[in-house]
């Protein structure tokens, strides 16, 4: 799997119409409407790297109302699940 987090700039009154079409493509996960220099936070999981270059190249850039991106590739993804399930290799509840 290939994870990245888009930032994004948004037109002004776009961004709930934006983030709406964003969370319906396949491969975003969640979308975060932020405060700060960007509007739209969009979390992203895809197979492999064609499909993201798909789906941040195709698919998002062809939504007009989005300004400006940064997107960020993810080297290795960290999760509470992920490491809640290495520590507890070998532990038995006692009942």
């Amino acid at each position: 799997m290939v994870s990245a987090v888009v930032l994004m700039q948004i037109k002004r009154d776009a961004i709930n119409e934006v983030a709406q079409r964003l969370v319906a493509l396949d491969g975003v996960r969640e979308v975060f409407s932020v405060a700060g220099r960007y509007d739209l936070v969009a979390l992203l999981r895809v197979a492999d790297n064609a499909a993201m270059a798909t789906l941040v190249t195709e698919q998002i850039r062809d939504i007009a109302e989005i300004e400006e991106t940064e997107t960020l590739l993810a080297f290795k993804t960290y999760a509470k699940e992920d490491m809640e399930a290495m520590f507890s290799v070998g532990f038995e509840e006692e009942a």
